[in-house]
């Protein structure tokens, strides 16, 4: 899994290429963690590259939204494929990290 950790206008994007399972799920959390102890609070983690995720992956992404809240900020998901969405769906996660169809639209409203 790759990342790239980009400054947007008012807030940072973390992309995320590759598969978001059990060997993936530690280095989101790791760069997701870097970014906000860098002093970044709202992140929109990308996730058009991401081609699968399971339950560690969702563990994961829960565990970014917690820590971006406790630091004062927020987390939101963007640009989310099929598999990905699936998994939002199925486990209900989707009305807790609700995915933003592109990565703009993520904090327009904020």
């Amino acid at each position: 899994m790759r990342f790239a950790v980009e400054e947007r206008d008012g807030y940072t994007e973390v992309s995320a290429q590759g598969r978001l399972n059990m060997v993936g799920a530690p280095l989101l959390k790791a760069t997701v963690t870097d970014a906000i102890e860098s002093g970044h609070r709202l992140l929109v983690l990308n996730l058009g590259d991401t081609e699968f995720m399971d339950s560690s992956g969702l563990g994961a992404l829960v565990g970014c939204l917690k820590a971006a809240r406790q630091a004062g900020g927020d987390l939101r998901i963007a640009n989310v494929g099929e598999q990905v969405e699936m998994v939002l769906k199925l486990t209900s996660m989707d009305r807790i990290l609700t995915p933003y169809r592109h990565v703009e639209d993520a904090y327009k409203d904020a």
